[in-house]
């Protein structure tokens, strides 16, 4: 297993974990057990994405790309105000 990646939060690690799954990488998030305890470990580098070394390469790619993606122009929703309301 290789260490491709570290993910900001949990969240970001499950989405991802579930994008490779989508593409036939299985990845395996370790650190996940470690989060409930951030008042006591250090904050950065608790999570890492792992996956089968051959699957390594393309994996980091997919990631890349979803990093670097931007919003299609013209896709926004009829009702789009440039402001959030809650």
């Amino acid at each position: 297993m290789k260490r491709i990646y570290e993910p900001r939060d949990l969240m970001e690690g499950e989405m991802l974990k579930g994008m490779l799954a989508g593409e036939g990488i299985q990845a395996h998030l370790t650190g996940s057990h470690l989060v409930g305890a951030v008042g006591e470990l250090p904050a950065c580098g608790l999570l890492a994405m792992c996956v089968d070394d051959g699957d390594a390469e393309r994996a980091r790619q997919l990631i890349a790309e979803y990093n670097g993606a931007q919003p299609l122009l013209g896709d926004e929703p009829d009702n789009f105000q440039d402001v959030l309301l809650c």
